[in-house]
């Protein structure tokens, strides 16, 4: 167990064919000594991601959102169970520790999305940020990069959503504020357990339980529309907190709420069972088990429909849960809808004016506004 770090080793990337292993040769320059062979943390390095293009896009029919920013590759949030880990592999690095100790930060941010918003071929439609990795990890209180986006979105009247474990989100109260008088902005705050021990050990550099609800609190305090996401549930780990966490949420002015299952894809799956055999050795085989209910036999599957919620039994079980625990705490039901709405899209239900996000007031700096306001 490396103290402050979820993964406990950094597994070969998949598309190398090299393999590296410590040595002790006498050398014992700090710098030079590998933290598995030392056995002492391994420090953040931050590194320029050269940026072309600043919107991703995808056609996947489970996610509510068309296109997305992720203002940084890589996350030292270190949450073991982090489905984004294998894109590491593609920077021919670890998806373990080096996901979350090698950060890459994009450059250019505002340039690159001026020259996107601009283009006449453009279609207004909702950005995501924070489905792949955190844009208020730690690295974010010097870059500002996500606020240099949320600046410009600001600007271009465009709407976004945003998912974050991370409190530092406060320090942008005063955009969120601005995008939400224009109904354009929608946060959900990442609420995986309520217990700290449980997740100091799940997600190392993460806020505090208390922290983030105390983060949906300001927000709703602040008008902004907030809500939680109960991800990822964890079968006989943290299940049996779903109830709770909705109703905790609830309690402090979260407007909507949505869950994800644990998803396990490629590198994952062993890091997972690793952690398990680690920190809860008597309950790890059951809980893989459990897992492979939720995927027909198998610890992942990437069908479409099942990859985020799973099948089976104790699936449907976990739906019907979470579908009484909203009613209880008067929350609407969760919704991923993203059919057209009077000309809006929808990214999450709330109960605040029609729950959706603006596309109609969409304008490029020095153009005429399309729609005027009361």
């Amino acid at each position: 167990m490396i103290k402050g770090r979820g993964a406990t080793r950094s597994p070969k990337p998949r598309f190398l064919n090299t393999t590296t292993v410590p040595v002790d040769d006498g050398w014992k320059a700090q710098d030079l000594i590998n933290c598995e062979f030392s056995g002492k943390a391994p420090g953040t390095h931050l590194f320029p991601d050269k940026t072309r293009t600043l919107i991703t896009t995808n056609q996947s029919p489970d996610v509510p959102f068309n296109q997305s920013i992720n203002p940084y590759k890589g996350c030292e949030h270190g949450c073991v169970y982090c489905f984004a880990r294998p894109t590491h592999a593609f920077l021919d690095l670890s998806p373990g520790l080096d996901f979350e100790t090698k950060i890459f930060y994009k450059t250019n941010p505002v340039d690159r999305l001026r020259e996107a918003l601009d283009n006449p071929r453009y279609v207004c439609e909702p950005i995501a940020m924070g489905t792949n990795t955190d844009p208020y990890q730690p690295a974010e209180k010097e870059l500002r990069v996500t606020r240099r986006i949320l600046e410009t979105l600001l600007n271009y009247r465009h709407p976004v959503s945003i998912v974050t474990k991370g409190v530092l989100i406060l320090r942008d109260i005063d955009i969120l504020q601005e995008l939400a008088k224009h109904e354009l902005v929608s946060v959900a705050i990442s609420v995986t357990t309520l217990q700290t021990e449980l997740k100091t050990k799940l997600e190392p550099r993460t806020a505090s339980p208390n922290a983030r609800l105390r983060v949906v609190r300001t927000l709703s305090s602040a008008e902004i529309p907030v809500g939680v996401m109960v991800a990822p549930i964890i079968p006989m780990l943290n299940d049996h907190e779903l109830e709770k966490i909705v109703h905790e949420s609830a309690k402090e002015g979260a407007e909507f709420a949505g869950y994800i299952m644990i998803r396990l894809p490629l590198e994952v799956r062993p890091l997972f069972e690793e952690w398990l055999e680690q920190h809860y050795p008597m309950k790890a085989s059951r809980i893989m088990n459990r897992i492979r209910d939720l995927h027909r036999g198998r610890e992942y599957t990437a069908r479409f429909g099942e990859r985020m919620r799973g099948s089976g039994i104790y699936a449907e079980l976990i739906s019907k849960r979470f579908a009484l625990a909203l009613s209880k705490s008067g929350l609407p039901s969760f919704s991923s809808d993203l059919q057209p709405e009077g000309g809006e899209r929808r990214l999450f239900a709330n109960t605040r004016g029609t729950g959706a996000l603006r596309t109609s007031r969409f304008q490029r700096p020095g153009e005429l506004p399309l729609e005027f306001d009361d």
